[in-house]
């Protein structure tokens, strides 16, 4: 039997949203509201990723002095630089930045910068990929990325483009060993809060421990269903989670078995159409059609 890790792990899940913006660069709130409103609103942790552009300063919001015993921040910053395949900005998601993270060099590429940033110790995801058409070769020349953006809540309510399960499963389906984080990329502009979130399993609420467990997949991302526990077994998977309508288990390609059944607490779901893929994940979906998603496990 193999249990996910992330429900393996020992420590609690801690809540945290990881891609958020101030008035640092273009987002409506101050840093200290933007963390009183993630606190009071019963998250965890937070991290402010403001816009590392020359024209905002190259910002590195320092929140250390907004942490409490119950509430932590970590420094981190959304890095850019040219260009995509569509010849746009890189948009790339770094957190657990030092605060001296130098600016970016003006002949420097954005895989070079994401490189510097997992060098200098941070959590690197791939932003937002399908908001702005990020194709496979743009994804294959970030090697260092730890994760993709699977939803992105800003995108999602402003543009109809947050999900990126397309290209997380094609980098999956390559044996690109990548974890899934669901995010909301707040500004605080046109409800683009609350909508998409991490939940990071770890023994202390400290950053050092968080970014650790981003880096390891140890957590699940979620819109507002809760996963248990997920067992996987020979020749099948058992998941726990919050009442849901539709529990998945997804592998390579067209590869899934499913149960759609109101109110779903528990349900043990076959593999042996999953396994000859070499991944599995599972997703959970309530009635509302919100949706948790774990990282993939390998065999």
């Amino acid at each position: 039997m193999l249990i996910d890790p992330a429900f393996a792990a020992a420590g609690h899940f801690r809540k945290g949203n990881i891609h958020t913006h101030s008035t640092r660069s273009d987002g409506a709130l101050s840093p200290e509201d933007v963390c009183r409103a993630y606190r009071d609103a019963g998250y965890d942790f937070v991290s402010l990723t403001d816009h590392f552009l020359a024209r905002y300063g190259f910002p590195i919001a320092d929140t250390r002095l907004l942490r409490s015993a119950r509430f932590t921040t970590i420094l981190g910053a959304e890095l850019h630089a040219p260009a995509t395949s569509l010849g746009e900005l890189w948009h790339v998601l770094a957190v657990g930045l030092p605060a001296d993270f130098a600016p970016t060099a003006a002949d420097e590429t954005g895989p070079a910068l994401a490189r510097r940033a997992a060098d200098a110790g941070a959590f690197i995801a791939i932003a937002h990929p399908a908001w702005y058409a990020l194709t496979m070769e743009d994804a294959e020349s970030l090697p260092m990325a730890h994760a993709v953006e699977i939803y992105n809540h800003k995108s999602h309510v402003q543009t109809d483009r947050g999900h990126s399960s397309y290209l997380a499963d094609q980098l999956h389906a390559t044996g690109r060993r990548i974890t899934l984080c669901a995010v909301d990329d707040a500004h605080f502009q046109g409800h683009d809060c609350f909508g998409g979130y991490v939940m990071v399993k770890a023994i202390d609420n400290d950053p050092e421990a968080l970014v650790a467990s981003l880096k390891s997949g140890t957590y699940y991302s979620s819109q507002g269903p809760v996963i248990e526990t997920v067992e996987y077994r020979e020749d099948e998977v058992e998941i726990a989670c919050s009442p849901a309508s539709v529990v998945m288990v997804l592998g390579r390609g067209s590869r899934a078995e499913k149960r759609v059944e109101r109110g779903i607490t528990r349900v043990t779901l076959p593999l042996d159409t999953i396994r000859p893929g070499g991944f599995a994940r599972v997703v959970v979906a309530d009635a509302a059609g919100r949706r948790a998603w774990t990282n993939p496990v390998w065999w």
